[in-house]
């Protein structure tokens, strides 16, 4: 848990710099310290046309980490091509099914060309989400004695759940960490850790390219150094591909999971797994399914597995739901990835600015973050807790509660991240240990807060993305500046 700050010499007063008189004054002071955010005035007026709903239900929308917006063109499109033709099931060569497997492969082909991904080089295997994407490779992949799995330490839930595949089949499993406050690598130890992959083994090394907790960008070029020392990697790239490019003409990673939905908004229910055929021949299913074999038999007790991306989408896929992830790529390209860009950094770095400044009367601080309180090297997704004048945190349920109630829409909890909780919120291995040991079967969240006495168990999580615009990170600061001063009992 971050120092109790209740013993420090009180700092100077320093109030935000939300100017009183409203938003308008304090929309002017921003565009004048961020003048690259004109450039991103298309997304406004995208903002009144396509999420014009936003304004008029009166919604801040802060949670685009949880998942991105839709808009309303992308749904007219849609369902303009489900009205207008007649698709079945792929798995055949029936008019309807070709029509519909068309549309299918039309999707691969433009998910490869937006991630400027070689055909030559990646297939395309559509999966539920980046979680399913993240199983297969879990499952697939040859871990065995000598053989290794390395993540870092702020990896979500569906990778450190690859560490179970790597343990029961003997290989060893290493965590490297992040460095709070800021929650960068420590760049020595994975050096150090990359170091021990073995030649003749399997080695896996994992993590995210942004994390989905601190909201760091972790740099691209672990792919080439890990690979140098003969690892595979999995790049988790949920959280960084919604306001980022991510060019595979540039980096190779072995395998890339992603979830559309984070993106753009729609269809949910579809994510990818991106995947070098090179590495795709070193995995093996534990099992097969409609859809991925060429022949099965009951009497023969024989298979044989598909070959590509067939082999690993089991059953049928989400097929009608397809051409919608076309629609959505080809609608962010149309903006620009790098407008998404520009203008989430402006707003991140304007709200961590004014974060970083709001004090109590006390001087103590009104929130801490973590993670990195500068642009540098990270994305729009900003983890905070409040904290009461004598340097107590302020449970986030009630946060979420109150923020609730002023219909801004933000997250709180630790968001399927253990590791990057655990080290920004200072919960040790031994504490950690002792709530399991009690613990064998099964633990409440309400028994683990128990466990841990007065530490949080979570925090605060706020993200901006396409739709979000000045007034939204400022009717948060509005919000937030209702915690200063406050004594809770």
């Amino acid at each position: 848990m971050p120092a109790d700050t209740s013993a420090e010499t009180p700092r100077p007063i320093q109030q935000t710099t939300l100017p009183a008189s409203g938003l308008d004054d304090a929309e002017a002071a921003f565009l004048n310290s961020h003048p690259e955010y004109a450039e991103t005035a298309a997304l406004d007026r995208l903002r009144a046309s396509e999420y014009a709903r936003l304004d008029r239900l009166g919604h801040t929308y802060l949670d685009y980490t949880g998942g991105g917006l839709y808009g309303t063109s992308q749904i007219d499109a849609h369902m303009s091509l489900l009205r207008e033709n007649v698709y079945g099931n792929p798995h055949s060569t029936n008019p309807t099914s070709l029509a519909m497997t068309r549309r299918v492969e039309s999707a691969r082909r433009y998910i490869l060309e937006y991630f400027q991904a070689s055909p030559d080089e990646y297939l395309v295997i559509f999966t539920a989400n980046a979680s399913g994407a993240l199983k297969l490779v879990g499952e697939s992949y040859p871990f065995g004695p000598g053989g290794r799995y390395l993540l870092t330490f702020d990896n979500h839930n569906s990778v450190n759940g690859i560490r179970e595949y790597a343990r029961v089949r003997g290989a060893a499993v290493t965590y490297a960490p992040v460095l709070p406050p800021d929650m960068y690598i420590d760049a020595d130890k994975l050096l150090a850790f990359l170091k021990l992959g073995t030649t003749g083994g399997n080695n896996l090394f994992a993590y995210p390219v942004q994390s989905n907790f601190s909201g760091v960008t972790h740099s691209l070029e672990w792919i080439e150094r890990a690979q140098s020392s003969g690892w595979d990697v999995l790049l988790d790239a949920a959280a960084f591909v919604p306001s980022n490019q991510l060019d595979l003409s540039r980096w190779h990673p072995d395998f890339v999971a992603m979830s559309f939905y984070k993106i753009f908004g729609y269809p949910t229910g579809v994510g990818c797994l991106l995947a070098r055929k090179q590495a795709l021949a070193k995995l093996h299913r534990p099992w097969f399914a409609g859809g991925t074999i060429t022949v099965a038999s009951v009497r023969g007790d024989r298979y044989y597995m598909q070959e590509g991306s067939e082999a690993f989408e089991d059953g049928t896929i989400n097929y009608l739901n397809l051409p919608a992830v076309e629609i959505g790529l080809r609608y962010i390209r149309d903006i620009g990835i790098e407008t998404i860009h520009t203008r989430v950094k402006c707003l991140t770095e304007w709200l961590l600015q004014e974060l970083m400044s709001l004090r109590h009367n006390t001087g103590n601080p009104v929130v801490r973050i973590y993670g990195p309180t500068t642009t540098v090297e990270r994305g729009g997704t900003v983890t905070l807790n409040f904290y009461d004048p004598a340097g107590r945190f302020v449970d986030h349920r009630l946060v979420e509660s109150e923020a609730n109630q002023h219909n801004i829409s933000l997250r709180t909890g630790c968001f399927c991240n253990p590791g990057g909780g655990e080290l920004a919120l200072g919960i040790s291995a031994e504490e950690l240990t002792s709530c399991f040991v009690r613990s064998k079967d099964r633990l409440t969240i309400e028994e683990f807060r128990r466990c841990i006495d007065d530490k949080s168990t979570g925090a605060v999580r706020v993200s901006t993305g396409l739709a979000s615009n000045f007034a939204d990170v400022y009717r948060f600061m509005k919000f937030a500046r209702t915690f200063r001063d406050r004594h809770y009992a």
